[in-house]
């Protein structure tokens, strides 16, 4: 076949068929390309009408601040300065050093026959559903404070797994009927390995690293069965560890009071009957989770869902404080949330993880809190 004859076939060929590959696949590249790039000054664009607006920009910058992966976000439009201007008109007062005041709680006492008081029903569970403006939320009251522990996956001090287990799987471990996600992890890439700072899981330390994270707060309960909220942020190893022992900490997590523009957390929510001041509303709105507890001993297990679940953006600190005190905590403390928060009862989610692929589960954990 002549040459002539070559491109003459050629020429009556489809116009795919004389494409060539490389030249396919260059023209994919570049409009994936000009995808990412569309989605990315949209993004960008979005972010800009956001914080052209105080109530909106103020919202945004303190709730993704909050989260694990997205903190970049509000660099992106707004100076640093301008974001510590608004962490500043939106946070919580400082709470100093307060010890929990024991003599608020009166646990009831049982008769010499191991009798509870008349009206009292120490096995009492109660599940309460709350509905908020930008949130939803299911509170979990546990008559007997005994009941609620720590577990978690490790199985001698600092011996964890090298992945976290879903809650399901640490309350059904423990034998537990249900739970809620603990506290401050390797959260990152959805790893869970292991807690930080401290955890106390029946008597025992399973980890005692104060200085691993800044700004952290121990939050706990005693073998007398009072919850505790610790600022150990100054202390040592050693200077936790003699705590631990002298204080009677028989099951204790960590969370962090914010400490920077790249921590924006925070623990205490009520301390001895008094709510904790706000700025604004205290902070973002996100998936929360939370520990109280009644003068009556009564043990209160929060979350609230948000970053979309049920159409909803999530809780703030205000609103996380409101919820306590309406029912009645003497003590109150928030833990890690966000995509981590999640509680587990009778077999089910109460509430999921928020990422999508784990609506029907939760992240990977370290440690619970569960109720036995």
């Amino acid at each position: 076949m002549t040459v002539e004859e070559k491109e003459k076939k050629a020429s009556k060929l489809p116009a795919v068929a004389r494409t060539s590959v490389p030249k396919r696949i260059g023209q994919f590249f570049a409009f994936v390309g000009v995808f990412i790039l569309i989605v990315a000054v949209t993004l960008f664009v979005m972010l800009k009408v956001i914080c052209a607006y105080g109530a909106s920009k103020n919202t945004f910058v303190t709730t993704v601040l909050e989260t694990g992966q997205m903190k970049f976000l509000a660099s992106l439009v707004l100076s640093e300065s301008e974001i510590q201007e608004i962490i500043d008109g939106t946070k919580l007062e400082a709470v100093g050093d307060i010890n929990i005041n024991e003599g608020m709680i009166s646990l009831p006492q049982q008769g010499e026959n191991g009798e509870t008081p008349e009206g009292v029903d120490m096995s009492s569970i109660e599940i309460v559903e709350i509905a908020g403006l930008t949130y939803k939320a299911t509170l979990m009251i546990i008559q007997d404070p005994s009941r609620v522990a720590v577990a978690c996956t490790a199985s001698a001090p600092d011996e964890w797994l090298e992945e976290g287990i879903p809650l399901k799987n640490i309350v059904e471990k423990a034998g537990a009927i249900g739970g809620v996600n603990g506290g401050l992890y390797n959260s990152h890439n959805n790893v869970g390995g292991h807690a930080y700072g401290i955890v106390v899981a029946d008597g025992v330390v399973i980890r005692n690293r104060p200085s691993e994270a800044s700004g952290l707060v121990l939050v706990g309960l005693t073998d007398n069965n009072i919850l505790q909220i610790i600022d150990i942020s100054k202390m040592n190893a050693a200077e936790t560890e003699k705590m631990i022992k002298e204080m009677g900490i028989r099951d204790a997590v960590c969370f962090q009071e914010q400490t920077s523009i790249d921590n924006n957390h925070f623990v205490q929510l009520v301390l001895n009957g008094v709510p904790r001041d706000v700025k604004g509303a205290g902070s973002g709105l996100n998936p929360r989770t939370a520990i109280g507890q009644r003068a009556d001993g009564a043990i209160m297990l929060l979350v609230t869902d948000g970053r979309g679940s049920n159409g909803h953006v999530g809780a703030s600190a205000a609103d996380l404080i409101e919820i306590m005190t309406r029912y009645g905590a003497v003590n109150a403390a928030n833990i890690d949330g966000g995509s981590s928060t999640c509680m587990y009862y009778n077999g089910e989610y109460l509430q999921n993880s928020v990422t999508f692929y784990y609506s029907q589960s939760s992240w990977k954990l370290p440690d619970a809190f569960i109720v036995r």
